[in-house]
């Protein structure tokens, strides 16, 4: 029991003995892995801490070089130390009395991939430019991946839009360059509504994003909107979407056609009884103008249609007539006997000069006659004036 009571009061003050020592120690909190668009540009997040009191800037010299080569260095206040290919490409972007040593490299080359590492030296002091401590963190160093295209930006939206209602397109896009974030614009008109965002999504990696929001119509169905991203030094990508447009929940677009269909039809069938009642009433009034002559007209329609072609009954009677010489009497001697039994007995025409028609011996069957097409009056007018 005392054993165990003395090992845990041992490391006990083990503990306390060696935790100044371990708060002596120098450290740095770099990102390992960086995409790093060709041409563009791309800043590497660093910090660092240290066990001494806050020191001031002018006190600190930050250093980023090679990680197996310290000598070559890619950026360094003193500029004539750096290598050449780098010389007017890197920048600290930190502040080095804020424990910020963040690094911008711009115009990105196919061979800036690394990997590189930061490295402090601390003045004696502020006039004493000398350096006597010195501490490089190559265990903690950065590498890049060489991009050799920007990056497409991510459209999310909803499947449908629906007419009259505020529709929202979100266009986002990842990059590694927040000193210089990529400019996200639309292919159609922005008046609506636009919100515009950059965040860091995770250590090194920045969200820049666009919401656009506007009340769709009918028009819009299958059109496309397109979000276009601008990188540094003029590098473009874009993506495409197709907005389908749902119409708002009304039947105008059935109750509208329906009811010009019935209008129409309504208009038609008055038009088309107005037409009937006029015609009926026209014939009416010709009817009980002169009953007679519709009824002649009428009956001439029916010998016209039932008799055919050739010369009317009535053209022949008048040709008989006219042919009938001036006289006293007429003579039915030569009448035939067919004819003659026909006739009344004993009838006798006694007028002279060209007797109107209705003056003429009417056969018994007169009216029969009439119903039959005058066929008599033919026969006995040709008989009767050709024997004269």
């Amino acid at each position: 029991m005392n054993e165990e009571r003395n090992m845990k009061i041992f490391c006990l003050l083990l503990a306390a003995i060696c935790s100044p020592v371990l708060s002596e120690s120098w450290k740095a909190t770099i990102v390992k892995n960086l995409d790093a668009l060709v041409s563009s540009c791309v800043v590497v997040p660093c910090s660092f801490s240290h066990p001494k009191e806050k020191l001031p800037t002018s006190r600190l010299r930050g250093i980023w070089h090679r990680s197996n080569k310290r000598d070559e260095i890619i950026y360094y206040e003193d500029k004539t130390r750096v290598l050449e290919n780098f010389r007017g490409r890197t920048q600290m972007l930190g502040d080095l009395g804020q424990n910020n040593c963040t690094l911008e490299i711009v115009e990105i080359k196919n061979h800036d991939n690394g990997p590189f590492c930061f490295r402090i030296e601390l003045a004696r002091t502020e006039t004493d430019t000398e350096t006597k401590d010195k501490f490089s963190f190559v265990e903690d160093c950065v590498e890049l991946n060489m991009l050799p295209g920007p990056p497409k930006p991510k459209l999310v939206h909803s499947e449908t839009a629906t007419e009259g209602h505020s529709y929202i397109v979100t266009c986002s896009v990842i990059h590694t360059c927040p000193s210089h974030p990529p400019t996200l614009t639309w292919s159609r008109s922005t008046r609506d509504g636009l919100i515009e965002d950059h965040r860091e999504i995770h250590s090194g990696f920045w969200e820049k994003q666009s919401i656009l929001t506007f009340i769709p119509e009918v028009k819009d169905d299958h059109s496309e909107i397109t979000c276009t991203a601008e990188f540094h030094k003029q590098q473009t990508s874009s993506a495409t979407m197709k907005v389908y447009v749902k119409r708002s929940e009304n039947y105008n677009h059935i109750i509208i056609p329906a009811v010009v269909g019935v209008a129409t039809a309504v208009i038609f069938g008055v038009f088309c009884i107005f037409m009937v009642k006029k015609y009926k009433k026209r014939i009416t009034e010709l009817q009980s103008q002169d009953g007679s002559m519709w009824n002649r007209l009428s009956r001439l329609s029916r010998r016209i249609h039932s008799s055919g072609p050739g010369p009317s009954r009535s053209d022949q009677r008048q040709e008989a007539f006219l042919v009938r010489p001036r006289g006293d009497r007429v003579d039915f001697g030569h009448t035939p006997n067919n004819v003659m039994s026909q006739s009344c007995a004993d009838q006798k025409v006694s007028k002279p000069r060209f007797p109107s028609p209705k003056s003429q011996p009417k056969s018994c069957n007169y009216k029969e006659d009439l119903d039959d097409g005058d066929d008599y009056m033919n026969t006995a007018d040709l008989n009767v004036y050709g024997n004269i």
